[in-house]
């Protein structure tokens, strides 16, 4: 799989040039302002730029990912944007910081990534651990129920094409109760779970997305 990621780098640098989750992560960049910052997943960045337009008091900014390529583009993408960033070569379910570190933390797009149950659970366990006593963070993954997937099972493969090739990414499909579930048995605290802003219908359960804000207990 990180081949793949590391094959899709350059023309997803070029698509996604601004995170879809703009507004969600804005609002929450007014809320944190200070401290540390976890970027789990950050792929080339973009979701930085919410909490570098927004940082009014500081918030210093760390970034994971299992993709050399797309780390590389994170170094020319926040050279564009004029930020710094710490950015770590690592798989997010053996997360390489101490217990505690970070008073925020963003993951978007990436628990969905990752095969097993046991294996997400461990990456949500380890998101809580490197988290403060009272620290928030910020999730995002697809929904098993959007309308795109209704005919299909919850493991799906999502083709990217490339100049010379299709590359197929795994994609796990969650529901809003199973991603409620893992977060709580992770022994986070689930805050609120919500579409995304894009989506407008009265049932959240439809949405492509599902967001989660969840808090280390202190």
């Amino acid at each position: 799989m990180i081949n793949i990621f590391d094959e899709v780098a350059p023309s997803w640098y070029n698509l996604r040039h601004r995170s879809i989750f703009r507004w969600e992560l804005e609002e929450l960049a007014q809320r944190w302002q200070t401290g540390n910052l976890l970027n789990i997943g950050c792929a080339h960045g973009p979701d930085f730029l919410p909490f570098v337009s927004s940082r009014l008091g500081g918030i210093d900014l760390t970034g994971v990912d299992f993709s050399a390529q797309m780390l590389r583009f994170a170094r020319k993408y926040s050279m564009k944007f004029g930020f710094v960033a710490n950015l770590v070569l690592a798989d997010v379910r053996h997360l390489p910081f101490a217990d505690g570190v970070f008073d925020r933390a963003i993951s978007v797009a990436t628990y969905h990534h990752i095969p097993r149950e046991i294996e997400r659970l461990a990456a949500l366990e380890e998101l809580r651990r490197v988290l403060k006593p009272g620290g928030e963070a910020f999730i995002t993954v697809w929904n098993r129920w959007q309308p795109r997937f209704w005919r299909q099972g919850r493991e799906v493969t999502v083709p990217w094409r490339t100049k010379v090739k299709t590359l197929e990414r795994y994609y796990y499909l969650f529901s809003y109760p199973e991603l409620v579930r893992l977060a709580r048995q992770a022994g986070l605290k689930v805050l609120r779970s919500y579409p995304e802003n894009t989506y407008h219908f009265p049932l959240k359960f439809f949405s492509r997305n599902i967001c989660l804000l969840v808090r280390k207990s202190d």
